[in-house]
């Protein structure tokens, strides 16, 4: 039977490089780098290697990467361990921010920038949010449900224009700027020094590296509280003995995926628009979030009266695999916050479909796909 997968925002298949840089270190190689013996420097040394390969993938300095077991904690780490270094501090964070950024924000004093109807940040918002207090500001680069592409370098504009202010009037506050970047490295450009941010998220899940695998970015300066304590590794941010395999995994996945990336993105497009185009044309499909500013590999579309859960499970004895939105969220029984923030309606949330393409999706998959979502609308 045929099968096509589309939910490649969710979860990737990981490359065969990254599987064949990893396993060496499951057997032969498996020993804690703490130690003093040979086969614990090697370890050492394929660890730094690692580390090496992450920074110079992201122009950053292999001091300021942390590994983490994915964008999950390095998004708590981010923003708890800003949010607990000064007292009475504020949080802002944008309206459509992936749950890893949404809940741990609960537990501070944070406020939502709002977002337009295509789901871009509202910059006007951001600059009547920030007060003397304000910390820190997590706007993702790229939204997992919709494929939006923030203004993110605008951002860092407006909070070093009021990290000036603050210098002038004595305010000894820090603010910074996190952003998850987790769905962007196969398709954009995540050089910290041209975004100009001081955190960033990554997840080795999502660009064909293991899962529970990723990085925290932190800007040398940055003032940060580990969430984990203990024999303090991670340049102590995040103790616990390292996972040798999956930081060579992640930083051979980044690698790769910061390679070729211009070709990648005009083939991605491609089958994207086409399937778009089928999607609003032929099956009556609304398009969700920002045409223009969208990532390459995203179509997140409504159509009117479909109940979706029961769309996917049609889909999936048809041989497609797609989502609703956020496979974080999938398990709750609720509508997307992403589709509410962008003024849907419960029942307009709850009509919508998420496909993400991969790097190796065809127009004859998504020939098949149009074919069985027919069959699916009018089950």
């Amino acid at each position: 039977m045929t099968r096509v997968y589309l939910d490649n925002a969710a979860a990737t298949p990981v490359d065969k490089r990254v599987l064949d840089s990893m396993l060496p270190f499951f057997t032969d190689k498996f020993h804690n780098p703490s130690a003093l013996y040979k086969g614990a420097r090697d370890a050492k040394l394929a660890l730094d290697d690692a580390r090496n390969s992450v920074a110079k993938s992201i122009g950053a300095k292999p001091s300021e990467i942390i590994f983490t077991a994915g964008g999950t904690e390095s998004d708590n780490l981010a923003i708890s361990g800003v949010m607990k270094v000064v007292e009475d501090a504020e949080l802002l964070i944008s309206a459509v921010e992936h749950d890893a950024v949404f809940e741990p924000s609960k537990r501070f004093n944070s406020k939502q920038i709002v977002v337009d109807q295509k789901g871009v940040l509202d910059l006007t918002s951001l600059k009547s949010l920030i007060t003397d207090k304000t910390v820190l500001v997590s706007v993702m680069l790229v939204n997992n449900e919709i494929g939006t592409i923030q203004p993110l370098m605008e951002v860092v504009k407006i909070v070093e224009a009021e990290r000036k202010q603050r210098q002038l009037n004595g305010n000894k506050n820090p603010i910074y700027v996190h952003s998850d970047a987790c769905q962007a490295p196969l398709y954009l450009d995540v050089n910290v020094g041209r975004l100009g941010v001081d955190l960033m998220t990554l997840n080795g899940g999502k660009i064909h590296g293991p899962k529970q695998s990723g990085i925290l970015y932190v800007k040398a300066g940055t003032k940060l509280l580990p969430e984990v304590l203990g024999g303090g590794q991670e340049f102590g941010y995040r103790s616990g003995t390292e996972n040798i395999a999956f930081a060579v995994g992640f930083s051979k996945a980044l690698e790769l995926a910061s390679k070729g990336r211009n070709d990648r993105v005009k083939k991605v497009t491609e089958v994207r628009e086409y399937f778009i185009d089928s999607l609003v044309k032929n099956l009556g499909a609304e398009l969700n979030g920002s045409k223009k500013m969208r990532i390459a590999n995203n179509v997140n579309v409504s159509f009117e009266g479909l109940d979706n859960e029961r769309a996917l499970f049609s889909l999936d004895e048809l041989g497609v695999d797609a989502a609703a939105g956020s496979a974080c969220s999938a398990s709750k029984d609720v509508s997307s916050r992403v589709l509410s923030s962008i003024g849907k309606s419960d029942i307009e949330a709850r009509s919508s479909l998420r496909f993400s393409i991969g790097v190796d999706t065809t127009k004859e998959d998504i020939d098949f796909t149009l074919k069985q979502l027919e069959t699916a609308l009018r089950a």
